[in-house]
């Protein structure tokens, strides 16, 4: 009798995952309640079992009492009774009686088997609930075996998983035997046993895959520093390694991409931007505003942590993302407030203040330096004062060219009278030849335009 109970003990420690201690001491409550069911109080009582042989004592105590002050049976025994037994004892001693179990009625014995029963439960709920109380903000991998209503229940073995639809990705689809991985958000107690609440659009569950992916991860070579995810939509990653001679990025991605496609299909096609970490805002706030490129990074308020982000012009659209996305992601992950402006609205909007202390600044000619237009109108058109301004010859000049075209007229009526007088003036070419070969060569223009007249 005996060794089988300590073998079934034995056999019930390793179905349960229960030590054989606590068996132990589960029966031996359970023996104090079956008395006290059979005598009706188990103040008195305690139960030995022998953890070798099997063996149970169940001793039940009583006070020895004088004769004329004797009361109760159960707990007290005369003082001559008790001197039959030992002639020793005394008024005010204790004696162990032994009560053999199989004393107990039905009704006892029915109790002690549910009070094993039901420790035995509480025993397995409570290694359940110290298991997956350690393991929060791990991933694990379950299998659906239920929904009610809009919530999902999930068998993780031991326990069961609750995964309510406020941490469901919309764009999912879940159907029953599916095996998924999750994030262990909380662990509570309850009445039924440890509630184990489940996430799918945490940004843990990200965390947990690439821990389960890279193997410099596991290692702590490379570390996750921080993460910010819109589930089902986009993440970023900001990770960092203590060797400079390993590439976080390049550790996390894998060869030919391997490591980060596992975790986007793990995840259903989820986008994921894997960028480096720094301690340097401005580099920090260049590197998680990508895909798109950053001009300037300008710390606004370093205690606050604002900072205004500038970007080509045709790149801001890229820069803030769908609906805003890129940017509030990168202001998650980074911890700064970025404001981001283009190109054209920082400079052009008269934002940027130059002082003197900058090298724009000397470009620049001082006020007091520049020469204020004689006519506003004619500054106004784009004109300056040297285009503007008269020589003072310049009335002389006009009549010197207007008298030069007039010139050809009068020559061309001398020419006239020439001709009319031709006998009269040929003895006074022939007594000054040379003269008028002169006055050939001068006015042999004006000799050309007469002779249309001649035709």
């Amino acid at each position: 009798m005996n060794k089988e109970f300590i073998s079934a003990i034995e056999e019930l420690e390793k179905e349960k995952s229960i030590s054989k201690e606590v068996l132990m001491e589960t029966i031996e409550l359970a023996l104090v309640s079956a008395y006290k069911k059979n005598y009706g109080t188990a103040q008195n009582v305690r139960v030995s079992i022998d953890r070798d042989t099997g063996d149970i004592a169940v001793l039940m105590k009583k006070e020895i009492v004088d004769d004329d002050e004797f009361e109760s049976d159960l707990l007290q025994i005369p003082l001559s009774e008790a001197q039959e037994i030992d002639r020793r004892y005394e008024t005010g001693d204790a004696i162990e009686f032994s009560v053999m179990p199989k004393e107990f009625g039905r009704i006892a014995a029915q109790t002690a088997k549910q009070v094993v029963v039901q420790r035995i439960r509480e025993a397995e709920r409570g290694m359940v609930y110290d298991e997956f109380s350690t393991r929060e903000g791990e991933v694990v991998t379950g299998t659906i075996q239920r929904k009610s209503g809009n919530t999902i229940f999930v068998s993780l073995g031991k326990a069961e998983g609750i995964l309510t639809a406020t941490e469901q990705v919309s764009e999912e689809r879940y159907e029953i035997r599916d095996r998924i991985k999750l994030f262990i958000m909380d662990v509570k107690k309850a009445a039924k046993g440890p509630q184990v609440f489940l996430s799918r659009s945490h940004p843990g569950l990200v965390k947990g895959l690439f821990e389960i992916e890279v193997p410099e991860i596991q290692d702590g070579i490379v570390e996750i520093r921080s993460i910010a995810r819109e589930a089902g939509s986009r993440t970023k990653l900001a990770v960092a390694s203590l060797d400079e001679d390993v590439d976080p990025v390049g550790a996390c991605v894998g060869t030919h991409g391997s490591r980060v496609q596992a975790v986007v299909d793990e995840l259903n096609g989820e986008k994921i931007d894997i960028i480096t970490w720094s301690d340097d805002p401005v580099v920090l706030i260049n590197n998680v505003l990508s895909p798109a490129d950053v001009e300037e990074v300008i710390i606004e308020d370093e205690d606050d942590r604002i900072a205004t982000a500038i970007v080509p012009d045709y790149q801001l659209s890229l820069a803030i993302g769908k609906l805003g996305q890129n940017v509030r992601l990168a202001a998650k992950v980074s911890g700064w407030k970025i404001d981001i402006q283009s190109h054209f609205q920082y400079y052009e909007s008269g934002e940027d203040d130059f002082d003197e202390e900058t090298e724009f600044a000397d470009d620049f000619p001082e006020p007091e330096d520049v020469e204020e237009p004689a006519d506003d109108h004619q500054y106004d058109e784009g004109f300056t004062d040297e285009e503007t301004e008269m020589p003072e010859d310049a009335d002389e000049s006009a009549d010197e060219e207007a008298e030069a075209v007039d010139k050809p007229d009068d020559d061309a009526g001398d020419a006239d009278e020439i001709l009319e007088t031709e006998p009269e003036a040929e003895e006074a070419a022939e007594e000054a030849e040379p003269l008028a070969d002169d006055a050939l060569q001068d006015e042999e223009a004006e000799v050309m335009v007469i002779e249309p007249e001649e035709e």
